[in-house]
């Protein structure tokens, strides 16, 4: 019989370190525990206060009324206003965002943030370590050394590695706790221009004043509570706010892993199974997973108008569109109407129910966005401002290719295939 021989303590160590690395590993692919396990059934339309109350006291912050949310369409409006409102700013800046890449667009900000700083203004800027990784080192610097405080969300560390997975995909932007925006554009060059070519994004994003700044300020704080400890409580960041005449009701709304990770997800369903009349949903990322198929396949079945609209041939992560059809089949077949954007890449994310009640921010209709990523939408409770988000659906829609039935059916064993491996890790993208 072979004699047994302790294992060296290179083997011992070599063993523990894979073992750590195995647990690190599944804790950054396993989401939160699961507890919507039934999709909600219709009970009343989204113009019912039943629909506001729950949606503001079981899940998020009480809708707040008078408020102005002004649509921004493209970098050539997004960028402009954003930058003004930075150089209006006269107590505070505080900035969240996920993409920061390379490039003028954001050494213009840096540098805009920068004159603020040094003239006084406390400005706070939280990037994504992921979503900033291309950022040019010189915009990190001029920032800091003007003494904005910039702070990097979830690097790569020992003591953050149960948490990589989960990043910050929220777009927000307070200036003096007065005025906000938020939507899904990233701070680089591709969103900048009227995506009039594949070189530059349709994107969408939102000017708000009103009571419901506070709420967005709130949600800055949340994250940046997280990573400094800081509590900025002066009236500079939350100051007393009149409301806007005429208004629209509001209300910030958030998910995240560390509290509520599924209640974005929850939102959105609730919001489809109060439609009785039309679902309009642009979607830069379209991953529905089994409870959002089945509250838009019984939104059909009680006549519902449902219409998406997604990226087509131009797209950024071509494997999230292989997850993405995997899924066409049953919608397809029960009506639902697809429509591929064609010029460029699609990057809007805004869901208009019933020409009243809209959801807009950085959330993507995936896994990712409902269980991963922290995330923050702004809903709006209005019928104009719905039917604006309606009227740009439209202009949207003539520049995109209907995705019929047939076309799914013929598509080739190639792309079965890839959208079948892309289907295992959907909950990913």
């Amino acid at each position: 019989m072979k004699k047994w021989r302790r294992p060296s303590w290179k083997t011992v160590i070599g063993v523990a370190i894979a073992t750590f690395l195995l647990v690190v590993i599944g804790l950054n692919f396993v989401g939160s525990e699961k507890h919507v396990l039934a999709t909600p059934t219709h009970l009343y339309g989204v113009r019912d206060p039943a629909f506001e109350r729950v949606v503001g006291s079981l899940l998020g912050p009480p809708i707040v009324r008078g408020n102005r949310v002004d649509t921004l369409v493209n970098g050539d409006e997004i960028f402009p206003a954003m930058l003004e409102a930075i150089r209006s700013a006269e107590h505070t800046i505080d900035f969240e965002t996920y993409i920061y890449w390379k490039g003028e667009t954001g050494r213009t900000f840096a540098r805009t943030i920068a004159e603020r700083a040094k003239a006084g203004v406390r400005a706070h800027v939280l990037l994504d370590w992921v979503g900033s990784q291309s950022m040019d080192e010189d915009a990190l610097s001029l920032m800091r050394d003007a003494g904005a405080q910039v702070e990097i969300y979830h690097p790569l560390r020992w003591y953050t590695l149960a948490r990589l997975n989960n990043r910050t995909h929220r777009k927000l932007l307070v200036v003096d706790g007065r005025v906000g925006f938020t939507g899904g554009v990233g701070i680089a060059d591709e969103w900048t221009g009227h995506a009039q070519d594949p070189s530059h994004w349709r994107d969408t994003h939102f000017r708000v004043e009103g009571p419901v700044v506070a709420q967005m300020q709130a949600a800055f704080e949340d994250n940046w509570i997280k990573v400094t400890g800081e509590v900025h409580h002066e009236p500079r960041y939350f100051p007393a706010i009149e409301p806007r005449e005429p208004g629209v009701g509001a209300q910030m709304f958030l998910s995240s892993p560390a509290g509520g990770s599924e209640n974005m997800e929850i939102m959105y369903l609730l919001a489809i199974a109060a439609a009785e009349r039309s679902i309009l949903l642009e979607a830069a990322y379209f991953i529905p997973d089994d409870r959002t198929v089945e509250a838009l396949l019984q939104a059909r079945r009680r006549g519902v108008r449902v219409d998406v609209i997604v990226p087509g041939p131009v797209n950024d992560a071509k494997i999230t569109r292989y997850a993405s059809r995997n899924q066409w089949g049953m919608l397809l077949s029960a009506g639902v109407s697809i429509h591929e954007y064609q010029p460029t890449m699609f990057h809007c994310k805004v869901l208009v129910v019933d020409g009243y009640f809209t959801s807009v921010g950085s959330t993507n209709f995936d896994e990712r966005s409902f269980r991963l990523n922290d995330e923050a939408s702004l809903n709006v409770f209005d019928t104009t401002f719905a039917a604006r988000q309606a009227e740009l659906f439209e202009q949207d829609l003539a520049r995109s290719r209907t995705y019929s039935l047939q076309d799914w059916q013929s598509r080739s064993m190639k792309e079965r295939v890839y959208e079948s491996i892309a289907s295992w890790v959907s909950s990913q993208l």
